[in-house]
């Protein structure tokens, strides 16, 4: 993920929320701010410009400034151990400084409190303490995120469970703790932790069991729900069954914890309903999205690898090497002897091309069309091998059942690689070709003999692609219904094909 484009986005956010925030300060200044009775209650005079817009754009601002600092400049560079022992020191002195400020500004603010103590020491503790403690609480979160900002995406990728995702759901995964996570520390600020925490606690708990349950069920219930063709009504009250337990969860966790009792049944109440009434409709609606596009996405890109692999294929298929050589052959065939097997040669040859021509444009053939190409392919090798002794062809390819069907051109580049690569003219070599079916399984077996290529063969450095688009094919048309088997030794070549057929 690229961080760059994530600190635009969190630094326009952060921005935001503090023109907002000095906004409402300044607003809160024009109407006048409630401390004004506080002060009056203590009979203290009160200022609303040193007492109150002063100390609270200080604070503002101080969090802001720190917050950049934070995300921006001291957290990445300890991630990427540069500078460490500066970054460290000036994340201290930060917080320091962020401690004497909202202290100072908290005495202006909230003078009223220190003529309750005889000893003006004992108010000013507590304002330190207050200080220190929102501080540190509101620093941590600031850290915390930036650095899961810079590490939590490729910590979460390490986590064994969400390998078996992908990227995709893991990456919205990360981006929706994320919010949660600056929602969580704007909640803290404005609302501040000392003053109304129950707020605070409410968005620390809520949101990220939301996201759980969300993440479970786009990414784990719903998907075993539809592979049992069930539909949203089983959905929906599994959801509740998964609700009720995370309710008792929470429950537990408020009373043995948290130990705050009163706040127990708004929690439960407010989970319950974002859980049942939200969360779970809403996670079967993303599912539905998600799964139409990629059921979308994958027709469109079988289609397409259909056409690249049919495209690949004629091209490979346009070999004018042996094309030359076929002719050379017959064209010697015809000065030593009569026309027949000029003839017959040219006759096969014709046959090939019009199969290529036409019928492999078409998705499925019947097999005995296949087989009868290649027959007539391996016919017009033997023309031109037939007066070399040292060339054993074996060839076993029983008559298919004629009703069965086939994706046209999908065995003969294994019997091409056997003839490019397993024959040759001045060593002895073989090739072993068997084919039958039983059951509507199609099983075929090619070996040929290795040999090394003189420098002089224009095939020596041409590794084709023929083998590589096959198994593309394979894969496309063929998914879960095939086994292909290539095993290559220092003198032979073997492939063992497996196909269901219709």
């Amino acid at each position: 993920m690229q961080t760059k484009n994530i600190n635009q986005l969190e630094f326009w956010i952060s921005t935001t929320i503090y023109i907002l925030a000095v906004i409402g300060i300044c607003s809160s200044t024009g109407f006048g701010s409630d401390l004004s009775y506080s002060f009056k209650e203590a009979s203290i005079s009160y200022n609303i410009i040193s007492n109150y817009f002063i100390p609270e754009l200080f604070k503002i601002s101080l969090l802001y400034s720190s917050f950049l600092l934070f995300n921006f400049c001291f957290i990445p560079q300890l991630v990427d151990n540069k500078n460490l022992a500066l970054n460290i020191i000036l994340s201290i002195l930060v917080t320091c400084v962020s401690v004497l400020v909202w202290m100072v500004a908290n005495t202006y603010s909230e003078a009223y409190i220190l003529i309750r103590y005889d000893d003006l020491n004992q108010g000013y503790d507590l304002l330190f303490g207050q200080a220190f403690g929102y501080i540190f609480v509101v620093y941590l979160l600031f850290n915390g995120y930036a650095y899961f900002n810079e590490k939590g995406f490729e910590l979460l990728s390490r986590i064994t469970y969400f390998k078996q995702f992908g990227l995709a759901p893991l990456s919205a995964f990360f981006i929706a703790i994320k919010i949660w996570l600056i929602t969580l520390m704007t909640c803290a600020v404005v609302f501040s932790i000392r003053s109304n925490s129950d707020l605070v606690l409410i968005w620390a708990i809520i949101p990220p069991l939301n996201i759980a349950f969300a993440f479970y069920a786009i990414y784990v219930s719903i998907p075993e729900l539809r592979k049992k063709t069930q539909g949203f009504g089983k959905y929906f009250w599994k959801s509740v069954v998964y609700a009720i337990v995370l309710l008792a969860g929470v429950l537990v966790l408020v009373l043995l914890f948290i130990n705050r009792g009163d706040i127990g049944p708004v929690l439960i109440l407010i989970t319950s309903l974002t859980l049942i009434l939200f969360t779970t409709p809403l996670s079967w609606y993303i599912y539905k999205q998600n799964f139409e596009k990629q059921t979308q996405i994958q027709y469109l890109q079988t289609e397409l690898g259909k056409s690249d692999a049919t495209l690949n294929f004629l091209k490979s298929q346009i070999n004018p090497h042996f094309l030359f050589n076929a002719l050379n052959t017959l064209y010697g065939t015809a000065l030593q002897e009569n026309a027949e097997r000029t003839g017959e040669g040219i006759q096969k040859l014709g046959d090939m091309m019009r199969f290529m021509l036409h019928e492999n444009t078409l998705d499925r053939i019947s097999l005995a069309r296949e087989v009868e190409y290649l027959n007539n392919y391996i016919d017009l090798q033997k023309l031109r091998t037939s007066r070399t002794a040292d060339i054993k062809i074996e060839t076993q390819i029983e008559e298919p059942l004629s009703n069965l069907q086939i994706t046209p051109m999908l065995l003969i580049p294994f019997i091409e690689n056997a003839f490019k690569h397993g024959v040759s003219m001045q060593q002895p070599s073989y090739i072993k070709i068997t084919l039958q079916t039983k059951d509507h399984k199609l099983y075929f077996d090619v070996s040929n003999s290795i040999y090394l290529k003189p420098d002089n063969d224009p095939e020596k450095l041409k590794s084709g692609i023929g083998l590589k688009n096959v198994k593309q094919r394979l894969s496309l048309l063929y998914l879960g219904k095939h086994e292909l088997i290539i095993r290559e030794s220092a003198k032979e070549f073997f492939v063992h094909l497996t196909l269901q057929l219709d």
